[in-house]
């Protein structure tokens, strides 16, 4: 069975920090991928804001999340609460109603999160909109990480929060994030700014179906009810589960300054330990654009993500495409030069 240990951490230097898809392309390149999740953590000199003590936001819908079921096999319900300001989030977190138990071992600390899943539902303030990166920095910038993904927005026109923009996260201990992959099964990156450490769970993209279906034999009537119930983030399955019907699944904790990578149809959960802060958003590679292509849709919630692939085809696939034809073709009749001129004429073409 694949332990923490399976999932990539990488150091780079303050030179490789500088080239955000180049050095995604390099993870790629050592196999992190194929695991699913990977950890970067950055360079020392680096910093995502100066300082926290200045942060004065409002968290309009905070989300109570009640959980049911047992024997490692429960749904969770998310019940929208009142608006609250982040500095009442924060002292209801750390109350004695909602802070976590006493104990700094991880392991400790995951038997209780599962032991107590169905007990005392937590608050959790997720999906505010809204950076908390100092507008100068431009390394790693969940704002503005110029992937593939910015297409969307710059040849549509169109911004869909939490997708191609970043969105807040604050979490107490238990709040849960589901077993899910990304909208249009996109990768995502997620960093934590300050805070509580964060578990997280992933099974790798090729295991894929293999959860499906046993979430399908597990939860029939929600499967019946949509094909694609996984995009509904409610379904939780224990490690206990996934090992008791060989799932292989990976595990690591995310510590403070750190981020965590999702790769395409890569299926992921995880709790938080406490009260702490993370921002995410989705980005995209050209590999990226064939899962997307294949990507399941739910069709029973009407704010469920829909991407037009058209664009990212024709931008990259078949202008590729066609490129390769031309040059195969003109090296066929020998008409290519023998400086490369032409060759270099369709490639800048």
């Amino acid at each position: 069975m694949l332990t923490k240990s399976d999932i990539m951490v990488f150091r780079p230097t303050e030179e490789e920090f500088k080239n955000f898809n180049q050095y995604v392309k390099f993870i790629e390149e050592c196999g992190a991928h194929k695991i699913g999740l990977a950890k970067v953590i950055p360079p020392s000199s680096w910093k995502a804001r100066s300082n926290y003590d200045d942060i004065e936001l409002t968290i309009t819908a905070p989300i109570m999340q009640t959980i049911l079921g047992k024997n490692g096999m429960y749904e969770q319900i998310n019940i929208q609460k009142k608006t609250v300001s982040l500095k009442n989030f924060e002292k209801m977190a750390i109350s004695d109603r909602y802070k976590p138990p006493k104990s700094t071992d991880y392991n400790d600390l995951e038997r209780k999160y599962w032991k107590n899943i169905t007990f005392h539902s937590p608050i959790y303030g997720a999906d505010v909109s809204g950076s908390l990166y100092d507008p100068d920095i431009k390394d790693w910038n969940i704002n503005h990480l110029n992937s593939v993904l910015d297409i969307v927005e710059k040849e549509c026109d169109v911004k869909i929060p939490g997708v191609n923009t970043a969105y807040l996260y604050f979490g107490m201990w238990k709040t849960t994030f589901a077993w899910h992959t990304e909208d249009m099964d996109l990768y995502s990156i997620n960093y934590l700014h300050y805070g509580q450490p964060k578990t997280w769970y992933c099974i790798p993209p090729q295991q894929g179906k293999r959860l499906e279906r046993l979430a399908s034999g597990l939860f029939p009537n929600q499967f019946r009810e949509c094909q694609a119930y996984f995009r509904h983030k409610s379904l939780i399955l224990s490690p206990k589960v996934l090992k008791q019907f060989a799932i292989p699944y990976h595990k690591i904790t995310q510590e403070q300054g750190e981020f965590m990578i999702t790769f395409p149809y890569a299926y992921h959960a995880g709790f938080n330990h406490g009260y702490n802060c993370a921002e995410s958003t989705n980005f995209a590679t050209e590999r990226w654009i064939d899962y997307g292509k294949v990507a399941t849709q739910c069709r029973c919630r009407p704010d469920n993500v829909r991407i037009n692939m058209d664009v990212f085809i024709k931008l990259f696939q078949v202008f590729s495409a066609t490129v390769l034809i031309l040059f195969a073709t003109v090296a066929k009749h020998n008409y290519l030069s023998s400086n490369g001129s032409l060759f270099v004429l369709f490639l800048t073409a």
